[in-house]
């Protein structure tokens, strides 16, 4: 191999050294950010997960913004020892009681559907008593009555409407 490829290979590994710099932290929605650059300003320090292990500091360093008592209360504040952050907790919280409202409404609307389709199905079943003539309108707009077998299989089908709904 030439020398010329050896050094233009050897540039190209070096090159790529820079993209194992990596930077993590969590943004003000909660979410977690990869980036090769530093987070913007505004991030705290303590939002901060990773950050590559250079010789100088690409992000340079922020002043206080709290006085010591107020550190322990923020509410964004990781609890000491867990790693947890209570902002994060909170959000996850607040997504979880809207999944099972959300569930419960559907569930409540299910109900509704199927006590609407139970009155249905019983108010067909009282019309197509035996001994009684039922008439409908068929395409032509001609007045037609239903015979035995149409009636079976309405009544029966009304019957395991009944069976599923009516519970």
């Amino acid at each position: 191999m030439k020398p010329y490829k050896l050094v233009l290979l050897a540039l190209a590994c070096t090159w790529a050294i820079g993209a194992f710099a990596q930077w993590q932290w969590v943004d003000k929605d909660g979410r977690k950010v990869f980036s090769d650059r530093p987070p913007p300003q505004d991030v705290p320090e303590k939002n901060i997960l990773k950050q590559p292990h250079t010789g100088s500091p690409s992000r340079p360093a922020a002043a206080p913004q709290a006085t010591a008592g107020s550190d322990a209360s923020s509410p964004a504040q990781a609890a000491p020892g867990t790693g947890k952050d209570k902002q994060l907790e909170e959000n996850k919280a607040k997504a979880e009681a809207a999944e099972a409202a959300k569930k419960k409404a559907e569930q409540e609307r299910q109900a509704k559907v199927r006590a609407d389709n139970c009155a249905r199905a019983k108010l067909v079943k009282a019309q197509l008593a035996p001994g009684r003539l039922v008439s409908h309108t068929n395409a032509n707009g001609e007045r037609s009555f239903m015979d035995d077998a149409t009636r079976a299989a309405e009544l029966s089908r009304a019957d395991a409407v009944i069976a599923s709904d009516c519970q």
